[in-house]
């Protein structure tokens, strides 16, 4: 029974130090020349992008990258990508590498 099963926490803890390196991006351009300027303003677009990703989206391509290494090609949502992925991470839980898996899969969806 559900009531009684404890919570499990998610494994896979993201990372974010895109907000720092935004911010340090904007710092960077405001005593930049007018030359390193332009360069400055893409390389700022293309972080606060990254920034804006959701968690899930960041866990979704760990879960791809995790797959791939272990040499999985077919769909991420799978049984086997499960077992391959919980062989890859022999600490997840069925139930967090079920989540992950669809939230890879919904990242890609998004994608297409």
């Amino acid at each position: 029974m559900r009531m009684f099963r404890k919570t499990q926490p998610l494994a896979v803890l993201v990372l974010r130090d895109a907000p720092d390196v935004v911010a340090g991006l904007r710092r960077a351009r405001e005593t930049a020349t007018d030359s390193e300027r332009p360069g400055l303003e893409h390389a700022l677009v293309l972080a606060e992008d990254a920034a804006a990703r959701p968690d899930a989206e960041l866990r979704g391509r760990w879960v791809r990258q995790r797959l791939a290494a272990a040499g999985h090609e077919g769909p991420v949502g799978s049984v086997e990508a499960i077992k391959v992925l919980r062989r890859a991470e022999p600490g997840l839980t069925l139930l967090q590498a079920v989540t992950y898996a669809r939230e890879a899969e919904a990242a890609e969806t998004a994608e297409a």
